[in-house]
This record gives structure tokens, C-alpha cells and sequence, in this order.
């Protein structure tokens, strides 16, 4: 008779939950995963799958605008809000359905409850104790919200992506990569859209160059961007649908909006879940302590993606799920390499990078001998006739002593996309001469990177 009910019990079936579970199936072990919400997690259900499906349908109202340029009789369509939502939900219930299907293939025993330990090797659902010789904890991360008055009429990106209405004015509280893009998908929709921040700018930890030129790009379509704000209070004014509110301001002043968002970051959901009392070591923010092959800090049991707070990526808790089941069930201990990852930011226009930003390049190239920086701005064709006034930036960083590119970085139409490549290059080793000597594909936005030939002058930005 067996030990244990499983050989995996995996709480969480978000990207990295589900890739786990079914390579463990996959490799011969009995496997259950767990789940309280919707299967798929939060990247399918509440993050990049409909963001992204919501920032398509902006793009439209600047087509339709740009149309006139290239001959086409100028049109004003209506847009219809719950439509979108409607056809967004539509295609989240395929895509949790193509999850129920994997899983189920895989032979992976879904469990829809919430989870928590009674110890390092049992599980408690509804009342039901499921013992495993291995867990992995995969609940990834939940919006955080500050204690301030009035905090209880907020929405979070959760609740964005399901209003009933858009709103006309909308207060967007934070200056990271949600609250850019969120602010972009309201504004291209037809909302006046306030974002505010503490700090200077926007994107804490974005090369300085990519954090100017969306700043100035997002106010350029009407954005206003408020920094160095803080909201002390939100009060409720009349009876409307929905609301209209009164943000105070510390230090004086008001912000009126139908709609408050807060984007001020995210937790590891792991409240409540019994770990620390399981043995578990968290840090100060709740996240799951792992060394590099993502086991915690008790043997059996371990952790990935959003939960530990190491590279809040899709694409890397699927590779981190990878290394982790190749470590626990193929007896090939496997560390995941987290250099020169590219990520994208999905604002109006977007953002791609990979490698090291400007400050960052200073530091690991200084005592060596410095860098390069090779910037180029410049108006994205398809603007040229259409008369729309939006630049793009290309930016690479470059070790002098070696050539080597540290750092590509890109705003500007389809940037996710040509960054992704050069991923590759970074990745390989590539140098400023493999780049120069590459044959770029003409016209494209893209041929840029190979045609980057005068170095900034000015270096003293960006040192530590």
C-alpha cells in the first residue's frame, strides 16, 4: 500500500501549477493540483491574457484615426464596452476549458477547494486530508492595497477587467508596469484617465531612458500623470452608479474620478495557508524562501513563480516548473539561469527589454573600463502619412573593454516582439560588431538596432 495519496500535490493551477502537475504525470507520478479560483491562474484569468485582449481593442481607435492618412474615408465607430468584456469572457472560459482538458489528459486529479497544510506532507480541502510525498506551492501573487480612508471603494486590476461600464475619468494609484498599462488601455478607450505616483517617474527599475520616453509619450495621447503624489483619502460623493469620488491629497488638493484603481504592487498569496507553521520560511513579504532549484526550506516541499518573488514571469514559473519537476521526479537536479530574460510592458506604445539597464551596465562594466550607450529616436513609418505624432527609442548598452551588448531596450510599436529575438543574441554573447555587421531587414523598425553606429556622449547618466 502506498505511503501517500499522491507523489504531487500541487496548490495553485495557475501556468506554472498546470505545467508542473501534467510533466509529473507525464513522468510517471500520481498528481493532484488544487485550485480556489479559476484554473489557469492569474496570468489567463486576471493579468497578461485579457490585459492584453483589452489593449488590442485601443488599438483600434488609433487606427481608425490613422486610416485617413492612407486614403481611407475617415470613420467615428461607436465602441461598446460590455461587448469587449463579453467576448473577453468568451474566450477565458475556452481557455480554462483547454486547461480542464490538459490536466485531465494528463491524468492529473483537479481539486477545487482551498488548501491548506496540517503538515509538511498533508493537505487539508474541505474538511478532507490528502497526504503527498512532494508539494509544490504555485498560488503566485495577490494586489495589496494601502490602510488608508475610503480604501473599500477601490478596484484593483482584478476588478478592472470586468466593469460594467467604463468609466468616464478613472484615478490610477501606482507607477509600475500594471498601472502604465491599465492607464493606456482606459485612455485609447476613451476614459480621461489621472495616474498618480510617489516617485518621480514612472517604472521603478526600468532603464531611465525607456521611463522618459513613455512618461512623455503616455501625456502626449492625454494622460496626466501626477508624481510625487500621495492619496490620503477617497470619500464617495452623491449616489451615483457606481460612484464618483473625492481623492485627497496629502500636502492639499483633490483628484474628482468615477473610478479608482490601485496598482501599487503585489503579495505572495500565501496567507493562511499553514506553511510557517509547516516549517516553511517565508520573507518579510510572505514569499516562499527556495534555493536555486526552487526547494524551500523543509525537503519535500517547493515553490515557483509569483509565490517566491524571484522573476514575476509567465514564461519563467513554465521554465521554473520545468527545472522543478526534472529536480524531484527525473534525478537531474536542474537550476533555472535568470540572465538576459526579456519582458515587455504592454503600454501605448509598449516597451521590450533584455539585459541590463543603463545604471546596472555601470556597475557590472565600471571597473573594466565603462560603457557605450547608442540611442536612436525616430518617427515609426506607418505615423508618416497618417501625421500621428508617437516616436520610438532603440537603446543598447555596451561593455567597451569586451563589446559585448549588455542591455537592449526598445519603446515603440511592436516592441515586445523584435525584443524577443535579441534575447537570443544576448543570451549567445553577442557584440556590438556581430550587431553591426548583421543585415537588417529594410524598412522594418527593427533594422535599427543594426544601423546604431554614434555613441552618447554624455555617460554620467545612470552611474551608482
Amino acid at each position: 500500500m502506498p505511503l501517500y495519496d499522491y507523489d504531487l500535490i500541487t496548490i495553485g493551477a495557475g501556468s506554472g501549477g498546470v505545467r508542473a502537475s501534467r510533466r509529473a504525470a507525464a513522468m510517471g507520478a500520481k498528481a493532484a493540483i488544487v485550485e480556489n479560483l479559476r484554473t489557469g491562474g492569474t496570468c489567463v484569468m486576471r493579468g497578461c491574457v485579457p490585459k492584453k485582449l483589452l489593449v488590442y481593442a485601443g488599438h483600434f481607435a488609433d487606427d481608425f484615426e490613422d486610416s485617413g492618412g492612407y486614403g481611407w474615408e475617415r470613420v467615428d465607430p461607436g465602441f461598446d464596452w460590455p461587448a469587449l468584456i463579453k467576448a473577453k469572457n468568451k474566450e477565458l472560459d475556452r481557455l480554462e476549458a483547454v486547461y480542464h482538458r490538459i490536466l485531465g489528459e494528463a491524468g492529473v486529479e483537479e481539486v477545487f477547494a482551498t488548501a491548506t497544510l496540517a503538515d509538511p506532507h498533508t493537505v487539508e480541502v474541505d474538511g478532507k486530508s490528502l497526504t503527498t510525498k512532494t508539494l509544490l506551492v504555485a498560488t503566485g501573487g495577490w494586489p495589496m492595497m494601502p490602510d488608508i480612508p475610503g480604501i473599500e471603494h477601490v478596484i484593483t486590476s482584478n476588478e478592472a477587467l470586468d466593469l460594467h461600464e467604463l468609466p468616464d475619468r478613472i484615478a490610477i494609484i501606482g507607477g509600475g508596469y500594471i498601472a502604465v498599462e491599465f492607464a493606456g488601455i482606459f485612455n485609447s478607450l476613451g476614459a480621461r484617465v489621472t495616474e498618480i505616483i510617489r516617485a518621480p517617474q514612472i517604472l521603478r527599475g526600468f532603464d531611465d531612458d525607456v521611463r522618459d520616453m513613455l512618461a512623455g509619450e503616455m501625456e502626449k495621447k492625454g494622460i496626466d500623470i501626477r508624481r510625487e503624489t500621495v492619496v490620503e483619502e477617497i470619500t464617495k460623493e452623491g449616489n451615483k452608479s457606481g460612484g464618483a469620488f473625492s481623492l485627497k491629497l496629502k500636502g492639499g488638493g483633490t483628484i474628482a474620478a468615477d473610478r479608482v484603481m490601485y496598482a501599487t504592487g503585489r503579495a505572495p498569496n500565501t496567507k493562511g495557508m499553514g506553511l510557517g507553521e509547516a516549517g516553511v520560511e517565508l520573507d518579510g513579504k510572505g514569499a516562499v524562501r527556495v534555493d536555486e532549484f526552487s526547494r524551500a526550506s523543509v525537503d519535500n516541499i517547493y515553490a515557483i513563480g509569483d509565490v517566491t518573488e524571484r522573476m514575476n514571469l509567465t514564461p519563467v514559473a513554465i521554465a521554473e516548473a520545468e527545472a522543478m519537476v526534472r529536480t524531484a521526479f527525473g534525478g537531474q537536479p536542474t537550476a533555472l539561469d535568470y540572465a538576459n530574460v526579456p519582458s515587455a510592458v504592454f503600454s501605448q506604445p509598449p516597451i521590450g527589454t533584455v539585459g541590463l539597464t543603463e545604471a546596472e551596465a555601470h556597475v557590472e562594466a565600471g571597473a573594466g573600463g565603462g560603457i557605450d550607450v547608442y540611442v536612436s529616436r525616430f518617427t515609426p513609418m506607418k505615423f508618416t502619412l497618417s501625421g500621428r505624432d508617437e516616436k520610438s527609442m532603440m537603446k543598447l548598452i555596451v561593455e567597451r573593454k569586451t563589446g559585448r551588448v549588455l542591455g537592449c531596450h526598445m519603446v515603440g510599436m511592436d516592441a515586445p516582439e523584435i525584443i524577443q529575438g535579441f534575447a537570443v543574441a544576448l543570451r549567445t554573447g553577442a557584440t556590438k560588431a556581430d550587431f553591426d555587421a548583421t543585415i537588417g531587414i529594410h524598412p522594418t523598425a527593427g533594422e535599427e538596432f543594426f544601423t546604431l553606429r554614434e555613441k552618447r556622449e554624455d555617460l554620467g547618466r545612470g552611474e551608482a
